[in-house]
């Protein structure tokens, strides 16, 4: 019994076993497919979230991850670094959501895979200057409630549009009512450069302030002379009151007409 039970404690699961189970764990790690969704491998993973009732991109996604579908849900905001870990993802699928804001560094860790990103039919009316900084990708910006001014002019310029959605890209409202309703890149391709209004507005704002303050000191020394003439009035015919002081009537009449 004494030899049998030495032999059962000294048994060993196999080195190749151990191997194989570490293994099987890092590619179930790697390609955990999000609660949800639905996951297939095409030389890569492609996670199929699209109509799922998500409210933020889901967190944890397969590295692997090639293909990211997230269309017609209802995430509102897409936070910095969200995707930093999806060095291979080539397509990201954003449109019909409700995202009103994406935070500069969003698509940091995959500016240089990425070729296609699509952030139509959401609620985006500005994006910081930076937000596609260093993406090579084309992206999609149609049906979004667009403000144009001198910031959105400086994000356009440094993308690539969708050539096939670039004239859905319009003002939903502008710094020159005459642009709302128009494609923005017609608008910029006609010369328009919304950076020029928001100089001349800024240059008008002062020019107003300064206006003002003319205007106050200008006031404020008129009525500083007119009390002064008048104190000085006042004190005049006090003098011209007291006996003995018929020179003081010349006096007075000089200073009048000094003031």
């Amino acid at each position: 019994m004494g030899a049998s039970h030495r032999g059962r404690s000294s048994i060993k699961p196999p080195r190749s076993l151990v191997g194989t189970l570490w293994l099987l764990s890092a590619i179930m790690t790697a390609y955990a497919c999000p609660s949800n969704c639905h996951c297939t491998d095409r030389n890569g993973v492609v996670v199929q979230c699209t109509s799922r009732n998500l409210e933020r991109v889901p967190p944890n996604l397969p590295k692997d991850t090639v293909v990211l579908l997230l269309s017609s849900n209802r995430i509102r905001s897409i936070p910095k670094e969200t995707f930093a870990d999806l060095h291979r993802l080539r397509e990201l699928d954003l449109s019909h959501n409700a995202i009103e804001s994406v935070e500069v560094g969003a698509f940091q860790g995959i500016s240089e895979s990425l070729r296609t990103l699509d952030l139509s039919n959401n609620h985006l009316s500005g994006l910081p200057k930076d937000t596609f900084a260093k993406l090579s990708a084309r992206v999609r910006l149609a049906h979004n409630p667009w403000h144009c001014e001198c910031a959105l002019q400086e994000v356009l310029r440094e993308l690539r549009l969708d050539p096939e959605t670039a004239n859905d890209v319009s003002c939903s409202t502008s710094v020159q009512e005459e642009y709302v309703g128009q494609a923005v890149i017609q608008v910029l391709d006609s010369g328009i450069n919304f950076c020029n209004f928001h100089h001349k507005t800024t240059d008008v704002a002062m020019f107003v302030a300064m206006f003002c303050w003319f205007s106050m000191v200008t006031a404020y020394i008129i009525y500083y002379i007119n009390h002064n003439q008048e104190d000085a009035r006042r004190h005049m015919e006090y003098l011209k009151s007291l006996p003995g002081t018929s020179h003081v009537s010349k006096d007075y009449d000089t200073a009048s007409s000094v003031f």
